[in-house]
Parts: structure tokens; sequence; C-alpha cells
């Protein structure tokens, strides 16, 4: 086996390797990106409810919609056949 090329993939390995290393970091630092971290995750978490609260009004709006309009035609024929002197 070449040399230079054992020598190359080993330099190579301790980089990924050293890459790769948890680093050590100031508990003050890791503290503040853990309440960074925290902070996203409930303004994502909070968005995506926000989203789905605004979807499901809008669904039960359509919903009370269409029930409302089955009503309204339900009475308007009632009121119709009773003017009538259908009963």
């Amino acid at each position: 086996m070449d040399v230079a090329r054992s020598e190359a993939v080993e330099a190579e390995l301790n980089r990924l390797i050293e890459k790769r290393t948890p680093k050590e970091t100031d508990p003050d630092e890791q503290e503040e990106l853990w309440k960074a971290s925290v902070r996203e995750y409930n303004r994502r978490r909070r968005e995506e409810n926000r989203q789905a609260w605004a979807a499901f009004h809008e669904g039960q709006a359509e919903r009370h919609r269409r029930t409302l309009k089955e009503l309204i035609a339900h009475h308007e024929a009632k009121a119709t056949k009773l003017l009538k002197g259908k009963a």
C-alpha cells in the first residue's frame, strides 16, 4: 500500500473524528443555546396551533353556512305549504 495514500486517509479520518467530537462548551453558552431552542420550539408550536385553529374555524363556518342554508330552505318550504293551506 502506498504510504502517502495511507497517511492521507489517516489525516482525513482524524479530521472527521475531530469534526464530530463534541466541543467543550461554556455551560452558560449551552444554557443560552438550550433557551433559544426552547423559544423556537414554542414559537413553531404556537404557529402550528394558530393555523390549526384558523382551519378549524374556517371549516366550522362552512359547515354552519351549509346547515343554515338547508334549515332556511326547510322552513321556507314549510311556510309556503302552510300559506297555501297544505299542512
